[in-house]
Order: structure tokens, then sequence, then C-alpha cells
């Protein structure tokens, strides 16, 4: 589709291996404490905690360790109170970065962002300056080994789906944000099995640089990723399927 960058399912690919070690739940318990602390804990009823539930049993997250963030946010159990904070800023080759975070120190997190960029060969800017370029979408993935294009094609369009990609070994459905849930239901039972389901900021249009610059846009974006205050990172570079980032 026009305008979508391969990176949120890179993400969701380095976001299982982080899964591994802790890091990904972490972020989660977060997403999911937030969620319920803003929506209430009943899962049908607030939309981002079912989509927060969700990412974590994707994630394979124990059913306790999710019952317990739910509580963490409805004040039964003591938790951290975090606040929800955006950052926007440019990368190497001018690529536009938005960042999204939840921290309980905002001076830390903030530092610690505006450091990143400033390592990374980019630089923080103001509010604004580039999140008119992104609209808040559903994105859903299959695994392209397993599905074809035309497969979910098909389907997607008849539940509501505005497009369907081929990006690498996935097989890529976008649809309206408000659209995500009726859209994942009707694949769900249609017996379409996901790889990766959450709502994300898309670009309008998506950037190209050479191979060197996209190694470097791309570092500086896993670098904001791995921070443990980072949620998630939006970016419209286009990232070629055949990037090396082993070389210099």
């Amino acid at each position: 589709m026009s305008g979508h960058s391969k990176w949120a399912t890179i993400r969701h690919k380095k976001g299982a291996a982080d899964a591994k070690r802790g890091k990904i739940f972490t972020k989660l318990i977060k997403e999911i404490t937030v969620a319920a602390r803003t929506g209430g804990g009943d899962i049908e009823a607030n939309p981002r905690l079912r989509q927060a539930v969700l990412k974590a049993r994707s994630s394979n997250m124990p059913k306790d360790n999710i019952d317990r963030a739910i509580k963490k946010g409805t004040g039964d159990l003591e938790g951290a109170d975090y606040v929800e904070i955006a950052y926007e800023g440019y990368g190497p080759g001018g690529v536009a970065i938005l960042v999204d975070a939840l921290t309980d120190n905002r001076n830390r997190t903030a530092a610690d962002v505006r450091s990143i960029f400033s390592k990374g060969g980019g630089n923080l800017g103001e509010s604004g300056c580039v999140s008119y370029l992104f609209n808040r979408k559903g994105i859903i993935a299959y695994d392209a080994s397993q599905y074809t294009e035309d497969e979910v094609l098909e389907k997607a369009l008849e539940a509501g789906a505005d497009d369907v990609q081929t990006s690498g070994d996935a097989v890529e459905l976008t649809c309206a944000a408000e659209e995500f849930d009726a859209v994942l239901s009707v694949m769900q039972e249609a017996g379409f099995e996901h790889t990766m389901a959450e709502i994300g900021k898309v670009p309008d249009a998506t950037v190209t640089l050479d191979a060197d610059g996209a190694r470097k846009a791309l570092r500086l974006i896993e670098t904001l990723d791995d921070h443990d205050d980072v949620q998630s990172v939006s970016t419209n570079l286009e990232i070629p399927e055949d990037l090396d980032l082993s070389e210099e």
C-alpha cells in the first residue's frame, strides 16, 4: 500500500526476540496499566486495553501478568504512575520519526531521547514537526508462506480493509483505526491467523535513502525502540528488502 514503511513488521520480529528476555513484557505491562487507568479494566468496553491485551497475548505473556497489570491500572494493586509523552524529530537523511513513551520520570526520558537522536545523527524537533505526516491505522500481518496476497485481499476487502500488500515475508493488511476490531474479527472467523495486529501510525508517503543512510537511520530507530520507556517508534523510512545492516 502507498505510504507504509516496513518498520512495523521489523519491530514485531525484533519484539518476539525481546520477549524471550522479558523486555517487551515490561513495555506491554506499562501500556496495559495506563490503558486500564484511563479507560477502566473492562476489556470489552475499553478499546485501548483490548488492543494492549491482544498484543500481550500475541507475545505469549502469562495471563497472571496481564491481570496484575490491569489491577495496577484500576488501583486494585499498587503501581507506578506513568505519563504519556510523544517526541518528534528527524533522523539521518531527514527521515521523520515519531516516538511514543510511557514514563515515571519526564526529565530522564526527555534527556535520554534527545541524546539518542543526537548520537544517532538526528535531531529532536518541536511538537507537530512531523506528526502531520502520519495517520492512525490498523495494521494486521500474515505469514506470506501460509497465505497469498490474493487470499488475504479477497477476505480483507470484504471485511472493510483499506489495502493489502506483500512486504518481505509478510502480507500486510491496513484499515481505518476505527475498523480495526471489526476487520480483525472477520479475518479470524475466516481462519486467518495473524502474526501481528496493532493500531499504529502509518506515513502518508515514504522516503528512501541510499544503503548507508538507511542503515544509519534504522540504527537510530532501533536504539530509540530499545529504550525502556519507549512504547513505539513510527517512521516514514522505506527500508530496502535487501538492506544489510552489517555493512558500514
